[in-house]
């Protein structure tokens, strides 16, 4: 399987940066049908992309903006959206400008074709694969996961610790892995995130009885108050008043409870603050993942998600 990495990943790599130190390179990728990344500088009105070749002006016409222009079936805004942001493609012809110099060809939807073909084609559910995201939604997320392909995370399968808004845990920009969590009759892929942020007894074991930790509340219920300790944790701790969800805490650790897969918390104050949030860590680092166990084995409730080539099991029972 040939991969293709999101948007953004080669523009840095010295590979690619060396192609465009001479016109001589930049006819070399040519020739050799090279996939290159350059910055899009300017969508003109007719919807071209012009694209910073360093020692040439580069064109990507319309037609060749995007998989699906032609047909309708991808809009006009994954051309616009694509300016002072980085394009794969490559380059396809070469043509004179009204000045008579020469301006490099490029098509971006030739790589994404190929790109759909040769590798999104030949993922299945429970794939591991590097995406970007690009933009957030009150419902989820869209993330590039090759050549500027889009593929939705709903917010249900960013992580167990339930979020208001996808905010809460990414930025556009933001690389990151991802599960292929299924793929409809039509090839759209959906991924999810929460599988590889650790189990219920991973993110447990960083946490002791006695200790007063940092957390985000999340939800205030009648009965008690959730608060987020990780992304994949959450505890409930006893109803105060005034406290509010978004709020960051300091918490008392009264017990934890694998059997039960609860933590009990006291809230010591609860405060409006802006953090950063905190470097991910991957619990599972293997490109392919069959099946997920959240719950511990001690825990009469077992939570799992189960990929499958045909189908997708979330379960708790």
């Amino acid at each position: 399987m040939k991969k293709y990495y999101p948007e953004n990943y080669l523009i840095t790599t010295k590979e690619n940066k060396n192609i465009f130190l001479s016109k001589a390179a930049i006819k070399e990728a040519y020739y050799s049908g090279k996939i290159i990344e350059a910055r899009a500088t300017i969508c003109d009105k007719d919807h071209n992309l012009h694209v910073d070749l360093g020692v040439m002006k580069g064109i990507i016409p319309r037609s060749e903006g995007a998989l699906g222009i032609d047909d309708g079936s991808v809009r006009d805004i994954a051309i616009i959206s694509r300016v002072n942001k980085p394009v794969m493609c490559r380059v396809i012809d070469f043509t004179k400008d009204e000045r008579g110099e020469t301006v490099a060809v490029l098509s971006r939807r030739s790589v994404q074709l190929d790109c759909m073909r040769e590798y999104i084609s030949t993922l299945t559910p429970g794939c591991v694969i590097d995406a970007v995201i690009t933009h957030l939604e009150p419902f989820g997320v869209f993330a590039d996961i090759g050549a500027g392909i889009s593929a939705l995370m709903p917010i249900d399968s960013i992580s167990v610790s339930r979020i208001p808004h996808p905010s809460a845990r990414f930025s556009p920009g933001e690389k990151i892995r991802a599960v292929v969590k299924s793929i409809d009759e039509n090839g759209r892929i959906t991924l999810s995130y929460k599988e590889l942020l650790g189990t219920w007894e991973e993110n447990a074991a960083l946490f002791k009885a006695g200790e007063t930790v940092p957390g985000i509340i999340r939800s205030v219920e009648r009965y008690g108050i959730f608060v987020e300790l990780k992304p994949n944790l959450a505890g409930l701790a006893e109803y105060v008043p005034g406290v509010e969800v978004g709020q960051h805490a300091s918490v008392y650790i009264k017990n934890l409870i694998p059997e039960r897969m609860k933590i009990k918390l006291i809230i010591v104050d609860s405060f409006e603050a802006t953090y950063p949030n905190e470097p991910v860590t991957y619990y599972n680092n293997s490109d392919f993942i069959d099946r997920w166990v959240y719950s511990p084995e001690s825990c009469h409730k077992k939570v799992e998600t189960v990929f499958s080539s045909y189908e997708l099991t979330e379960r708790a029972i």
